[in-house]
């Protein structure tokens, strides 16, 4: 397996405005590639369980399940990659449905989900739920998931339009989440990567609160340091009124020869 380009991180995550605790998630593996977010629900404490059970879960299989991947990639090509994910979002679905099913104060607990696997110039983007993934590639900021809520099957039916949608009170309906039930599925699709590319992972507490456009242009505006890029886009949520808590994962795609020698291409080096 041959990778040219290496990978910059940054995460934040904040309770927002409004309410007393967090029920995000987040959890990073530069080493491999990998960045999750889960945004969680069903009432105090349960949602803030769910999320972590799902980051924590799926990172600590994947992180161990990865090192044999790559070494079978060039052999098996990423349909593997696909079940692989498959099979551990079902993993991650069960342990919190069940959880939820013996302790009566996590019943009805859940989250979204949205997670990025960076490979050998493309990027595998698992998601479950409304919490979103953009790409800004060149000046162009682009959502590369589809929500999984009312909303979106409004608009996909033509019952409303995007910008009807943007005020409307059924923005937290989502039809799909981990956890919930006892089957759930994921959409899994992947995508080419180029230099300079960068990808956003965002809870709906940004998405929701910050316009698209500006998220753009923060990110052209600060893309050169994914940290303050990272703690501006929060920062705007707030300045909204942070109704909702807001989290983010950033990466960026970097020639080899900008951070040559991270954990990540060491990483990937080892499996050759």
């Amino acid at each position: 397996m041959k990778l040219n380009v290496d990978l910059e991180f940054a995460s934040k995550s904040h309770c927002g405005m409004v309410r007393s605790h967090n029920e995000d998630s987040l959890a990073t593996a530069p080493e491999c590639g990998l960045a999750i977010l889960a945004d969680g629900m069903g009432g105090y404490n349960a949602g803030e369980v769910a999320s972590g059970m799902a980051t924590a879960v799926l990172k600590n299989d994947l992180v161990a399940d990865l090192s044999e991947w790559y070494k079978e990639l060039t052999k098996k090509g990423p349909a593997k990659l696909h079940t692989l994910l498959e099979a551990r979002v079902a993993g991650a679905n069960a342990a919190i449905f069940q959880a939820s099913q013996v302790q009566r104060q996590y019943a009805g607990m859940g989250t979204t989900l949205v997670m990025a696997l960076f490979w050998d110039r493309s990027v595998t983007a698992v998601h479950i739920g409304d919490s979103r993934m953009y790409r800004l590639r060149g000046e162009t900021l682009l959502q590369i998931t589809r929500d999984h809520s009312l909303l979106q099957d409004q608009i996909d039916a033509g019952m409303i339009t995007p910008e009807e949608a943007k005020v409307s009170l059924n923005k937290n309906l989502v039809t799909r989440a981990l956890g919930v039930d006892p089957v759930v599925e994921a959409e899994i699709r992947d995508f080419e990567t180029e230099p300079g590319d960068i990808y956003l992972l965002c809870s709906d507490g940004l998405s929701d609160m910050v316009p698209e456009v500006e998220i753009g242009e923060t990110l052209k505006l600060l893309g050169d340091s994914l940290e303050l890029a990272a703690a501006t886009l929060v920062q705007k949520a707030n300045d909204y009124g942070g109704r909702d808590n807001v989290s983010v994962v950033l990466v960026k795609v970097q020639p080899r020869s900008r951070v040559a020698g991270n954990a990540f291409s060491r990483f990937i080096d080892s499996m050759k």
